[in-house]
């Protein structure tokens, strides 16, 4: 009961965090919400929720332990070429679970 319940508020403070730092708070001008690099901006967090993504497509695919500890750390480590690299090369559609239906006998 008590672990079930750090979790849940671990796993929450851990939803909410990106929030926070999501868009900075600049008094100087409003013109730089573009920006990537400290504080995220709006650039940063559609390349966080891209890379949320794409974990998660990792973590559910058939892929070795391996692979997806590789696959990963490329996404975890380079967030933007991680992506585009993941998207041109890593065959997708042969690793995907579940792909397609099975046909009746």
């Amino acid at each position: 009961m008590i672990f079930n319940t750090l979790l849940s508020s671990i796993l929450l403070q851990l939803c909410l965090a990106p929030l926070g730092l999501a868009a900075p708070i600049s008094t100087q001008t409003l013109d730089n919400s573009w920006q990537y690099g400290t504080g995220g901006g709006l650039l940063g967090l559609i390349v966080l929720i891209l890379d949320i993504i794409v974990l998660i497509e990792v973590l559910k695919s058939s892929r070795t332990p391996l692979q997806k500890l590789v696959w990963c750390l490329v996404v975890f480590l380079f967030p933007v070429i991680g992506v585009i690299i993941y998207y041109l090369f890593s065959n997708r559609s042969a690793y995907q679970r579940g792909s397609g239906y099975e046909s009746l006998a």
